[in-house]
């Protein structure tokens, strides 16, 4: 099978998440040999035209898609298989439509909801503030000692609307804030600092879980559950995995937020019910190849969805790579499966120049 790595290109200035993609390259890549398949490297930029006319010169049979960003931008990677779509032909991982639906975080949460499914509430301004004191649906807010809050406070997460990858996120995006006033300066702040648009999400104090789900001829297949250990931080430390814990190498972060696939019986049933909320939302947004769906458990025990992750990172040391090593599958065979969902797209009669 002929094999076309679709990929954002990469400068030699982008940033250590925007440069994961060349690991993921190299992991796909030696795979696709390792299987006994042809390919070669598509990098993608904002010149669509270009793209238009060379993949039909090189008659892919299927595109593996790992765009993850366009022009700098997450917000514009669905753009790379809407000009898969316009070209007929069949890639792998989700469609254009599910792309865009949940690169858009408020658009994910907005289409969550109304399906009935547990997700932190949010704000993009201090205009619905009274929502956070409805202590019949989300108790009463969560404190710590050490930061010392009124009784009243509310603790929020900023985070980038479009934005993935942890862009943005460290240790002051963690806020408690008591008025809508504190909450609109807090916003401002985290804008400016991330320059792009930011929203506020009730935080959850609790676990943090990751469960991956990859394609089989069966239906979705959720591999076994992540969770984040955040044992070695400081008491009252916001316990998030933030850009530092993901991407630098030299922090305390870094080293200190490992995954774990072992859990007590008592936890089988938290496990069970995450695994149908993971299968839920590759059903809602019409996901396809593989995807990560991330959690927060509270002390009640309940579940949120915080994010989909429709094209989740394929790294040899990212959360879904483990999860298909402990699932017992191997990163091969979980290739040729994605490869095998890729769907031909329907063609819109469009012609090289």
């Amino acid at each position: 099978m002929r094999v076309a790595i679709l990929h954002n290109a990469v400068a030699s200035g982008d940033s250590q998440s925007d440069r994961d993609v060349l690991v993921q390259i190299d992991s796909v890549r030696q795979s696709l040999a390792r299987l006994g398949h042809e390919f070669e490297l598509v990098p993608v930029t904002l010149d669509l035209e270009s793209l238009v006319r060379r993949l039909p010169e090189s008659r892919p049979d299927v595109v593996f898609n790992l765009v993850e960003s366009l022009g700098g931008s997450d917000r514009l990677a669905f753009m790379a298989p809407a000009v898969l779509d316009l070209l007929g032909l069949a890639y792998t991982g989700s469609s254009t439509e599910a792309l865009f639906l949940t690169i858009d975080k408020l658009t994910a949460k907005s289409r969550i909801r109304e399906a009935g499914l547990p997700t932190p509430e949010w704000l993009t301004s201090a205009g619905d503030w009274s929502i956070f004191r409805r202590e019949d649906v989300f108790g009463r807010p969560t404190t710590t000692e050490n930061m010392d809050p009124s009784p009243s406070a509310t603790r929020f997460i900023i985070k980038p609307m479009w934005e993935h990858a942890s862009l943005g996120m460290d240790a002051g995006a963690v806020v408690d804030v008591r008025d809508a006033a504190e909450l609109a300066a807090k916003l401002a702040d985290r804008a400016a600092k991330n320059q792009c648009p930011c929203f506020a999400e009730r935080f959850i104090e609790g676990r943090e879980f990751n469960l991956s789900v990859l394609a089989s001829a069966a239906g979705p297949e959720v591999l076994p559950p992540a969770e984040i250990d955040f044992s070695a931080f400081a008491e009252g430390a916001p316990r998030i995995v933030g850009y530092e814990a993901k991407w630098d190498e030299n922090s305390f972060e870094f080293h200190n937020t490992p995954r774990t696939f072992d859990f007590p019986p008592t936890d089988r049933d938290l496990l069970e019910e995450l695994s149908e909320l993971a299968r839920a939302c590759w059903r809602l947004f019409g996901l396809g190849g593989y995807a990560r769906v991330d959690f927060r458990v509270d002390a009640a025990g309940r579940p949120w969805i915080l994010e989909i992750n429709a094209n989740a990172c394929l790294s040899p040391n990212a959360g879904f790579a483990a999860a298909v090593e402990r699932a017992g599958i191997g990163f091969d065979h979980a290739v040729e499966r994605i490869l095998n969902d890729a769907v031909p797209r329907q063609s819109q009669g469009v012609s090289p120049r």
